[in-house]
C-alpha cells in the first residue's frame, strides 16, 4: 500500500490533470478508486490533500467544462465521496454540489422542455442560468405596481356600476382616483420618511446590469506568479490555477464567477475590502447621497471648529 507522502503528491498530481480536457475523466475516475480504498483508514491531512481535489473538480465543472460526460464522472465523485466523509459542512457542500450536477444534466437531456430551474426565475448570467431567483424588484418600483394595479381595479369597478351618464361618471372616476393615488402616495412617502428616521435601508444586492458587466480574466503563469501559488479564491477557499477564469470588481479583486454571483445576489460590495458597486434600488442609492453630503457637512463643520470659526460666548 502507498505511503500517504506518496498518496498526496499523487492527489497532486491528480490536480493537475483536471486542467486538461483530454485527461479530466481518467482523472476524477481514478480519484474515485483511490477515495474508496484509501479513504476510510487516512489521516487527516490525507482526507483534506482528497477534500481539496474534489471542491477542484466542483470548481472545474463551474467554471470550464460543460460536456455531460464531465458533470457525469463529477456526480459519480460527489456521491461516493458523499459516503465517505464525516464533517457535516463537507457533507452539505457535497449535497449542494450533487444536486448542482443533476440539474445540469436535467438540463441536457430535456433541452426543449422548460426545467425547474427556469420555472423557479433562474435567470442570466454570464450566459448560464442561475440556479437562484432573479433579485426581488426594488421597494420603489413594487409600490408603483400596487399603485397602477390599485387605480385600474377601482376604475374597472367604478365603470361596471355605472353603465349610464358616462360623462359624469367618468369625470367622477378620474377625481376619485386621482384623490386615492395622491393620498397612498402621501402614505408611501410618510413610511419612507420614518425609515429614513429610523435607520439605514437594508442594503441591496449590486446592480445585475453592473455584475454582468464586470470583466472576466484568465489566470496565465505570469499572473499566478505575480500574486503567489498560494493565492485563493476569498469566498470558495480555493488556490487558483492557470486558465482560471476570475470576475474582477472595480477594487481589482477577482474571484470565480460562480462563487461571486451567489455574493452579489445578496451584498453590493467586495467580500474583502467592502468597496460598494451600484444597485438597481433608487431609495438605497438617494440614501447614500444623503448620507455622503451629510458626512461632507459634518466634516466641514468640524474644520471650522478646529480653525476657530465657531466661538461660544
Amino acid at each position: 500500500m502507498e505511503s500517504e507522502d506518496s498518496l498526496i503528491s499523487r492527489l497532486e498530481e491528480l490536480q493537475k490533470d483536471l486542467r486538461k480536457k483530454q485527461r479530466f475523466e481518467e482523472a476524477v475516475s481514478t480519484t474515485i478508486s483511490l477515495l474508496q480504498d484509501c479513504y476510510p483508514t487516512a489521516s487527516p491531512s490525507l482526507r483534506k490533500s482528497f477534500y481539496s481535489v474534489i471542491c477542484r473538480v466542483a470548481t472545474v465543472l463551474k467554471t470550464r467544462y460543460t460536456a455531460p460526460g464531465f458533470w457525469c464522472s463529477g456526480l459519480k465523485l460527489f456521491e461516493v465521496s458523499l459516503s465517505l466523509v464525516s464533517d457535516p459542512s463537507e457533507k452539505q457542500q457535497l449535497q449542494a454540489n450533487i444536486a448542482h450536477a443533476k440539474e445540469i444534466l436535467h438540463q441536457i437531456d430535456n433541452p426543449s422542455s422548460p426545467s425547474q430551474r427556469t420555472s423557479n426565475g433562474g435567470y442570466l448570467f454570464e450566459g448560464h442560468l442561475t440556479v437562484d431567483p432573479e433579485p426581488p424588484q426594488p421597494q420603489w418600483l413594487v409600490q408603483s405596481n400596487l399603485l397602477t394595479a390599485a387605480a385600474a381595479t377601482l376604475f374597472n369597478a367604478e365603470s361596471s356600476q355605472a353603465p349610464v351618464d358616462n360623462n359624469n361618471n367618468s369625470e367622477n372616476t378620474t377625481d376619485f382616483l386621482q384623490a386615492v393615488i395622491e393620498n397612498l402616495e402621501n402614505a408611501v412617502d410618510g413610511f419612507m420618511d420614518l425609515e429614513t428616521v429610523s435607520g439605514p435601508p437594508k442594503v441591496p444586492p449590486a446592480s445585475k446590469e453592473v455584475v454582468e458587466k464586470l470583466p472576466v480574466i484568465t489566470i496565465t503563469e505570469e499572473v499566478l506568479a505575480k500574486l503567489g501559488r498560494d493565492v485563493q479564491c476569498a469566498i470558495c477557499r480555493e488556490n487558483l490555477a492557470v486558465d482560471d477564469k476570475m470576475q474582477e470588481l472595480p477594487c481589482k479583486h477577482t474571484f470565480h464567477p460562480p462563487c461571486l454571483k451567489p455574493w452579489l445576489d445578496e451584498h453590493n460590495s467586495c467580500p474583502i475590502c467592502r468597496h460598494e458597486l451600484p444597485t438597481d434600488d433608487h431609495k438605497y442609492e438617494s440614501w447614500k447621497e444623503r448620507e455622503k453630503e451629510a458626512e461632507e457637512e459634518r466634516k466641514g463643520a468640524a474644520n471650522a471648529v478646529r480653525g476657530g470659526e465657531y466661538m461660544y460666548i
